[in-house]
């Protein structure tokens, strides 16, 4: 009963956008790891978990190893749109402080620019 999941890169913003749709789990972890090489170029990466309904111990393990390879090469990873059931996983497991969370890519993106700006 795998559910499928996919990543699309958007290119409608400024900063680099990857669209999640689908769980994050042990199953697709490999998915996940591939897209964020790819984007190890961008200075930052916004994660929209709009159509991500959950994710598993190993999606969470996926994400949190993204976000210590990045921060040790200078870069960040933020994210948009977490629904309650993933912000409750964050704050079981203590990780929510380790991103910068919005609702949503545009609101992550005109904080991003405010704070360059400031």
């Amino acid at each position: 009963m795998d559910e499928e999941f996919s990543i699309d890169r958007s290119d409608a913003f400024t900063h680099e956008v990857l669209a999640l749709r689908g769980p994050l789990t042990a199953g697709n972890a490999p998915i996940f790891q591939n897209a964020m090489r790819r984007e190890e170029p961008a200075e930052i990466v916004i994660l929209d978990f709009s159509d991500v309904p959950y994710v598993d111990s190993a999606g969470l393990g996926s994400l949190v190893s993204a976000f210590i390879s990045r921060q040790k090469a200078g870069r960040k990873i933020v994210l948009s749109g977490i629904n309650a059931r993933v912000q409750k996983l964050f704050e079981i497991t203590r990780v929510q402080d380790l991103f910068l969370i919005f609702p949503s890519p545009d609101e992550a993106i005109a904080a991003l620019q405010s704070a360059a700006q400031a």
